[in-house]
């Protein structure tokens, strides 16, 4: 049966659930947020204000108090896998608040399209990212603008850390994406990243139209030159139908990019705190398997340890029945994916770092597990994703061993390994790298 919740716990919610999330960025990432967010454990708090409300009022959907929106939160897994699975009708992704966040840098990306103009942008996405492979057509390609943009970090280097790391990501991204031309052009990606910060947020905030006007033509200009070996090459190649707008998605694609760049940085983190782990990733590096689908699982599970999407939303087109309540139509349903990824009451290995789950069968089990959503409506980038931050992964471990430094909060002589903090601040990850002696003697 749903239930609304009293007024004394939409307010709880709403400031130990979603008002920390927002703060901390949702379309940008705000470095001093998420530095206090870890000092603070601000998830761990989130989710057991999520468990509060669920032995309160029982599974839900719990219906919130809030002004001119009828707003639902999931608490059943079963729940969760009938909303992503009900994309785009009954439940679309295209919610009021996703449309005018997403509106201040990609109107016309498929996340915040509503049908029917969604289906043909849809099938765009996942014919260019090739989202049916296991491995993209540019995956030589990846491989090689990976290696060379690793082995230029300077093999005596003996710390890494956020600053550095993510310098070398975003050559790698925009060669990939626009081609080797855009290889040092930070004010193409700068400027995105001005106009998510002002996707933060959303309504409040007027839209930069000259300088989104701006990045735009900027990026047509890497994306007209359709370099090859680019996914702009790519986009040549597919002809598009009529209101598509090819373009208009690239600015999703880098903006998925920089949540990738955090993970890959988190799985070291783990892997340098994992030591069987590591030895695991290392040995890989050593077969013929070049899909590497450990290091690919050991992404997976860290985006299932850290969501870098923590709120999914859904906006019901027609009514819905739950339980024997009916629910209008413009109901907005949220799932918190910390609180399904991290509840051990639901996930035997909440807390631990369980790559080996998405290898033997098990995290299938779990319908609530959604490192990159789920349904029709799962990312179509999800395996270039996984090759892209694998590769990188297997790049940095065959330079050496890492140790990581900081933060204190997922250093293995703070935590056990069976309860990791359900926070970390990728912003404030540093390594101690020990290169391999064959790193040194090419450099």
């Amino acid at each position: 049966m749903t239930h609304r919740a009293g007024l004394l716990d939409t307010i709880r919610v709403a400031g130990e659930v979603f008002v920390p999330t927002l703060a901390g960025g949702v379309l940008k990432r705000r470095p001093r947020v998420m530095a206090l967010a870890d000092r603070l454990r601000l998830d761990s708090v989130a989710i057991h204000a999520l468990h509060r409300l669920r032995a309160r009022y029982g599974t839900g959907p719990v219906l919130l108090r809030v002004p001119g929106r009828r707003v639902a939160v999931l608490l059943d897994p079963e729940d969760v896998s009938r909303v992503l699975t009900g994309t785009p009708a009954p439940f679309t992704p295209a919610t009021r608040e996703k449309r005018t966040a997403l509106g201040h840098f990609q109107p016309h990306a498929v996340l915040a399209t509503p049908m029917p103009e969604r289906a043909p942008r849809r099938r765009y996405n996942e014919a260019v990212l090739e989202a049916s492979r296991a491995e993209h057509s540019l995956a030589d390609r990846v491989r090689q603008i990976v290696r060379e943009e690793t082995r230029s970090l300077p093999a005596d280097t003996s710390e890494l850390d956020w600053g550095r790391f993510q310098r070398t990501w975003w050559r790698i991204v925009r060669r990939l994406v626009l081609g080797d031309a855009a290889r040092d052009d930070t004010g193409v990606t700068d400027a995105l990243a001005t106009l998510r910060l002002r996707g933060n947020w959303a309504f409040l905030a007027p839209k930069a139209r000259r300088r989104r006007e701006w990045f735009r033509e900027r990026l047509d200009t890497y994306l007209d030159r359709a370099e090859p070996g680019s996914l702009a090459a790519t986009i040549a190649a597919h002809p598009a139908e009529e209101g598509v707008d090819p373009h208009g998605q690239v600015p999703h694609w880098l903006f998925a990019f920089d949540a990738a760049g955090m993970v890959t940085l988190r799985t070291l983190a783990l892997l340098a705190t994992h030591p069987d782990r590591a030895a695991a990733a290392e040995a890989e590096l050593n077969e013929d398997d070049r899909t590497r689908p450990f290091l690919r699982a050991c992404v997976l599970d860290t985006v299932r340890l850290w969501p870098t999407t923590p709120v999914i939303l859904r906006e019901s087109t027609t009514a819905t029945s739950w339980r024997g309540t009916q629910l209008p139509p413009n109901t907005l349903f949220v799932v918190f994916a910390p609180y399904f990824h991290r509840s051990r009451d639901l996930v035997p290995f909440a807390d631990r770092f369980a790559p080996e789950a998405w290898l033997d069968g098990r995290a299938p089990d779990f319908p609530a597990l959604v490192p990159f959503s789920s349904g029709p409506g799962r990312c179509p980038g999800e395996n270039l994703v996984l090759l892209v931050t694998s590769t990188l992964l297997a790049e940095l471990l065959a330079r050496g061993e890492y140790r990581l430094l900081a933060p204190k909060t997922l250093s293995s002589r703070t935590h056990t390994h069976e309860r990791l903090p359900a926070t970390v601040n990728d912003f404030g990850l540093r390594f101690a790298l020990k290169p391999h002696e064959a790193s040194l003697s090419s450099s």
